[in-house]
This record gives structure tokens, sequence and C-alpha cells, in this order.
């Protein structure tokens, strides 16, 4: 086990200690008013710690604080490893991006598109073409999630037992399965819609490798980068580290709510959201990515490839609320953000919520758990709790804007 450490002072990185703190007092508040149990916030310049803070509770009821080796349900920050995991298969020339999906997973022959109607009146007809990699590692697929409430199709996918991606007891090839039995809700490339593709492709990669998606990421992603406080389960010996999972109640409070079931492997590997993992693992992967695929003399993937995953794959100009299906993803926050093969890009800092560095890429988790890269300012930044929001909340935007304030230079 290895914790995240504090290497240089903010001012040697051209961070502002005052505006650090000031970030720092904004979400101490926030856990002395009862809306968050606890955070870690780390800010690194050029891959060195230049602020990292912890403060209040991993577990409120037992009182145990917050620390620097604390565990961490990730959750959707799990999409960006599947997509590391995918993009080492493209480069080993054991699939392509443009490849058919059916092509590996039998399931995805012939896909049906949703035309109208509901329940057991939905009208479907043919895909004028095949789902592709690419579709999936872009969320233009034309799958959903259940939980959206937004399309028939959403609907379908709860009627099949799908309202949380997977049917209970189900494995990952079974409920993989299942979403190919159901319509789409466009025809592939054509939209944007956030969405269960991430777990096709780690079904993919488990057919393609011929290993369960838990080992091939601790033997070909974890294991190699140093990161062994991160997978699909905790052990006995991490169990004690784990944060509480908290949901928000309806004056804004929170209290604990039932999370991944981690004590022991789990039967349905999530290439979605199914991960675990530490502030020091969390830099070491965020580091991968800012080099461009190399971390201490350990390549995982080509620079090209990185610049390809982070590079904005929507259509010219279009955003995620302009491409996006609506009304799920018609949201100011999605104003000049883009989408790459698994990480959200900025592509027009004019238009975002709030302050981004052009180029900036990184995703978030359902658990309130964030991270970004900003390669014009050699920034990377995580944030770190477990609070499942009612409604949307102001913590990313917050973060991002005292982030903003503390660049010096």
């Amino acid at each position: 086990m290895a914790t995240l450490r504090q290497e240089v002072e903010a001012g040697a990185a051209g961070l502002d200690a005052a505006a650090l703190d000031r970030l720092d007092g904004h979400f101490a508040r926030q856990v002395d008013a009862g809306r968050l149990p606890g955070f870690l916030v780390a800010v690194a310049r050029g891959g060195r710690v230049a602020h990292l803070t912890v403060h209040g509770r991993r577990d409120v009821a037992a009182g145990l604080p917050v620390r620097a080796d604390t565990l961490w349900r990730i959750y959707s920050m799990t999409k960006p490893v599947t997509s590391v995991a995918v993009l080492m298969l493209v480069e080993e020339g054991r699939l392509s991006l443009d490849d058919p999906v059916d092509r590996y997973l039998p399931s995805f022959a012939e896909p049906r598109v949703y035309v109208e109607g509901a329940a057991d009146e939905v009208v479907t007809r043919p895909a004028d073409g095949p789902v592709l990699v690419r579709h999936l590692m872009t969320h233009t697929a034309g799958l959903t999630f259940g939980f959206y409430h937004a399309h028939p199709v959403d609907g379908l996918y709860r009627a099949a037992g799908l309202e949380s991606s997977v049917r209970p007891g189900a494995g990952l090839a079974e409920t993989v399965d299942l979403y190919a039995s159901l319509p789409l809700q466009f025809e592939p490339g054509t939209r944007w819609n956030y969405s269960v593709a991430s777990n096709v492709l780690g079904r993919l990669v488990e057919v393609v490798s011929g290993q369960p998606l838990d080992t091939f990421c601790a033997e070909r992603v974890f294991g190699p980068l140093g990161m062994t406080d991160t997978g699909f389960h905790v052990t006995g010996e991490q169990a004690g580290r784990l944060a509480e999972l908290y949901g928000e109640t309806g004056d804004g409070g929170v209290r604990p709510v039932p999370g991944l079931p981690l004590r022991g492997r789990p039967r349905f590997l999530s290439g979605s959201g199914g991960l675990v993992s530490s502030a020091y693992d969390w830099h070491r992967f965020t580091e991968l990515l800012r080099r461009r695929g190399e971390l201490d003399g350990v390549r995982l993937l080509t620079p090209g490839t990185v610049d390809l995953m982070t590079r904005n794959h929507l259509p010219a100009g279009a955003d995620l609320r302009a491409f996006g299906s609506r009304p799920a993803h018609d949201e100011p926050g999605n104003d000049g953000v883009g989408f790459g093969l698994g990480v959200s890009v900025v592509i027009d800092p004019s238009r975002t919520q709030a302050p981004s560095g052009p180029g900036t890429y990184g995703w978030s988790g359902v658990a309130t758990t964030t991270f970004w890269v900003d390669p014009g300012r050699d920034l990377t930044v995580q944030f770190m709790t477990q609070v499942r929001p009612r409604s949307s909340h102001t913590v990313f935007r917050d973060l991002k804007r005292l982030v903003h304030e503390a660049v010096a230079d």
C-alpha cells in the first residue's frame, strides 16, 4: 500500500496558496453543515502533488476520519480505465475501433432501432448499419440507462430488470446479451447518450483477451502502474479503509445508503462503474494519461493513442448538449463539452459552466468523485467523497472555479 503525499509547495508549482485555502474552506464548510461526510482533494502540476487536503469523516457514525489512504467507490470513473484496456487491445491489433461489435459479441448482430410506441407496443426497424466499437467508446451506440425515465427504450430496460444496469444475480456476459436484445434509441453514431456502453466494452475485453475483466485490469493495468488498492472488490485488509457510502436527504443532509457489493469478488464485473480506488492509485492513473501513455518506464499506450482517446469525437462544433439525447442531456453543464473515447473533452471554454482550459479531459462518478487533466496548464485534479446526490449539485462546478482561481501562472 502506498499513500499519496504532497511533493512540492503550492507556490513552487505556480499555485496560489491563499486560493487553495479558500478551496479547502469552501468544502470544509459543507462538511461542517452536514452536506458532505468528508472529502479528499489533490492538485498536481507537472506530475508533482502541490496540494493535498483531507477533511471530515469516511464513516460518520464510527467517527473514522478521511485519510490519504482511504478507499473510494469511483463508480463511472471506471469508464476511462475500461477504455484504456480496450485501446491496449487495439494497439496489439486484436480489434479495431471500426470493427462491428457483433464480430466478437454475436448477440449484437442485426440491431434494431426504436421507431415509436411504448411497452408491449414498441415499433422497431432494422438499423442501417452495425454498432461499432467506436460507438461504444463514444456513447453513440444507441444504448441507454433504465433510470433516465426520458425515453420509451429506457422503460424497456426497466421492464427487463435493468434499472441499475444489471439484472439482480446476473453476470457480465448475460447482462450484455440482454442489452443487445433491446432496441437502440437511435441509429448508431447519430447522437450521444451516456449509457451502459462501457459494460459492453468490459465484456469485449473479456472475449478478445480471453481473461475476466478483473484479471485483465489487474495484470495489464493496475499491476504495471503500481495501483495496488484498485480493483472490483476489497480484501479483508483493505475493508477498514473503505469509506461509507451516503445518499443526499431531502433537507440537504446525508445518510448511509447501500453501495457496490465490494466484500468479495462480484458476479457482475462492471466496466462502467465497478471499481474502488485510492487517491494514490488514481494519481498514478491520471499521470499515465497526462504523460501520454507512460509512467515510470512502463508504457501502456502510445502517445498517439492517448491523444486519440482525449480528443473530441463528436461532430465538429457539437457538444454534449447539442448532440446529446434529449431531455436527458439538455443541461447547462454540457455546454462547450465534447466527448472522446471514455472521457469528456472541453472544446469551447467560453461556453463551459465553470472555467476550463481547452482540451481539458476527465470524468466523474455518481458518488461525487471527479478528476480532470488540463494539458495546457500541466494540471491534474482529483476530488473524492462518497455522496450520491438526489439531484444536480454544485460540487464539481465550485471545485473547477476554485482550482481555476488558484492557478497563478
